[in-house]
């Protein structure tokens, strides 16, 4: 089955689609706007030219950044098999964009010769297409979760995981150990992957370098860029161009 954009209205900026699952595999393309899913195993946002894959079972919600409009294609267990087992965020190219705004924009039956091939070349240029390394674990404890959901809605915020803990209930020294036990990182570097991928989003929109450093709290652009390169594999300033350029 292919739910086409007619079956899924545009959300609005900020807008939110609570936690649920399907017993299929599901993508998820970003049309306009940027796409933020989460699921217990993670985040992951994925702008343009950037595809989600949901596998099946799996407990996921979804936030809007921007006015997004979201094609939505089911895919069933057996190729859901070809997928990954956990949740990913795929670059799409050229083809893969073509054949995956084909297929779900097609009033052909699911099962037409025309759906079945446009969908076996999603599948083939998704096992050859390259997954994004921006995945940001999400806690399970309620003492590190009050302290993320406060940087989730201010990644900018300078608190320091002391004051964060104060705010919240919790020592620093067991909030730290929490971080490292459940997260396997840092607090710095959890708030930093948590930047650096709402930077994905800003970049993506066409916010100028220095203005998405400042947006989101780094001290100069220069370490924005640093960081922003360690973690993507490029800067800031050539991510934002070819993003702006595929779309």
């Amino acid at each position: 089955m292919i739910e086409s954009p007619a079956g899924c209205p545009p959300l609005a900026h900020g807008e939110d689609v609570p936690p649920h699952f399907h017993d299929f595999g599901q993508l998820r393309y970003a049309a306009s706007g940027a796409l933020v899913t989460t699921t217990r195993a993670g985040t992951w946002v994925a702008p343009a030219n950037r595809i989600t894959w949901v596998p099946p079972f799996h407990v996921h919600s979804s936030r809007a950044h921007g006015a997004t409009v979201i094609r939505l294609l089911e895919v069933p267990a057996a190729p859901a098999g070809r997928l990954p087992a956990q949740p990913a965020v795929f670059t799409a190219s050229a083809l893969l964009r073509e054949a995956y705004l084909a297929v779900t924009g097609d009033d052909d039956p699911a099962g037409s010769p025309r759906a079945r091939l446009l969908l076996e070349v999603v599948l083939t240029e998704l096992d050859r297409a390259q997954r994004e390394p921006l995945r940001l674990p999400e806690p399970a404890d309620p003492r590190l979760k009050a302290v993320t959901d406060l940087l989730h809605a201010d990644p900018a915020s300078p608190a320091t995981l002391a004051e964060l803990g104060h705010r919240t209930g919790s020592s620093e020294r067991t909030l730290s150990r929490l971080f490292g036990s459940e997260l396997s990182m840092s607090f710095h570097q959890w708030r930093t992957l948590l930047r650096i991928q709402r930077a994905v989003l800003e970049l993506g929109e066409g916010t100028s370098v220095t203005d998405t450093a400042t947006r989101l709290g780094w001290a100069n652009p220069g370490s924005f860029i640093d960081a922003f390169t360690d973690l993507v594999g490029q800067t800031p300033g050539r991510y934002r161009a070819k993003v702006r350029a595929a779309g």
